[in-house]
């Protein structure tokens, strides 16, 4: 089984510029999903068509290691993040055609993304796309401590993601089109879990010691920051032929929330005993822990029975209705590629 596992990641990984085809990657998820098989030598295949000096044989390798950590068994995964070294692509430069220029690019920006969903595995024991989603999942059930460290994390992957940065004019060949494909799906799971750990750590805010107040409010509002650019990632994918229905718009909360955030972390840093009104308190609590922190849009036919209600501020509480639902579970229950 050794040499048939070669050579089906040989036939994936081919000077053809073309995607990997499906047979072979079919024969590859197969062989991990066997317990007694050698992830590792699989592993050691794959990494050594890395040393090739072609792009199209590299980026084909990316693509199949993505497609295996993605549909494969968790063993693969596993064993990527248990490596004391992963893909060291950071200088790699294909001169020998026009196109290697560009491709090349996208090789060191696809591999980085890589390493970081392999580190993040090694870091929380888990594929953060592939966890228990709503309000008795991972991210909404973590305690203060564990969710700011893990949302560093998700924010550290997610950054690698979206720094992929193709425009759909780039997007030229099957190889880096199935790479984007990839990342698109990955992109809404990652969100998903990211939206949840930033809902459960909206809800804690208020119950916060001054300096988590501080990371928190960071966090949050980078968080705002990748949400802008999400949306321009989930643009450039619509451009490209994938069906709207499958693309959620976001759109941001109120700037107003932040605001009072900010008050009530400034308001501890002042060591002043003149917090919002425990009505105001309440209501926020509230209103952050049942509602999305950003919202699809209700022009979204797949999204329209589960669409919140936006949360309003007219110096008075916030006031919001129908937030039975979050943006994951929003997603979860309606976006086929995440229930792939």
């Amino acid at each position: 089984m050794g040499s048939s596992v070669s050579k089906a990641a040989l036939g994936a990984t081919t000077n053809e510029p073309v995607e990997p085809k499906a047979k072979h990657l079919a024969d590859l998820i197969q062989y991990i999903n066997e317990t007694n098989r050698s992830v590792e030598h699989l592993v050691d295949v794959l990494f050594k068509k890395t040393g090739s000096r072609s792009w199209v044989v590299v980026f084909k390798v990316l693509v199949t290691v993505h497609h295996l950590m993605v549909h494969g068994n968790e063993r693969f995964i596993q064993h990527l993040a248990s490596r004391n070294s992963l893909f060291t692509l950071h200088n790699f430069l294909d001169k020998s055609v026009i196109e290697g220029y560009t491709m090349s690019t996208f090789i060191r920006r696809y591999s980085r993304y890589l390493n970081e969903k392999s580190l993040a595995y090694r870091m929380m024991a888990s594929d953060i796309t592939k966890t228990k989603r709503g309000l008795d999942g991972m991210m909404r059930t973590m305690n203060t401590t564990d969710l700011l460290n893990t949302l560093l994390v998700i924010q550290t992957q997610f950054d690698a993601l979206l720094n992929f940065n193709a425009n759909p004019e780039e997007l030229t060949n099957g190889i880096v089109h199935a790479a984007f494909m990839l990342l698109f799906k990955d992109s809404l799971r990652l969100f998903a879990a990211y939206n949840e750990g930033i809902l459960n750590l909206l809800g804690k805010y208020f119950d916060m010691k001054k300096s988590q107040c501080k990371d928190s409010l960071d966090i949050y509002i980078k968080f705002l920051g990748r949400t802008t650019k999400l949306a321009q990632f989930l643009k450039v994918a619509e451009q490209v032929g994938i069906d709207q229905n499958h693309i959620p718009y976001l759109t941001q909360t109120p700037h107003s929330l932040i605001e009072a955030l900010k008050q009530h972390l400034n308001s501890l840093e002042e060591k002043n005993e003149i917090f919002p009104p425990n009505s105001l308190q309440h209501a926020l609590r509230t209103s952050i822990s049942n509602r999305p922190v950003v919202k699809v849009s209700p022009n979204r036919a797949r999204f329209a029975d589960h669409t919140p209600v936006e949360a309003r501020w007219q110096g008075e509480p916030m006031i919001a209705n129908n937030l039975h639902s979050s943006f994951s579970s929003i997603v979860g229950s309606k976006c086929p590629f995440l229930n792939e």
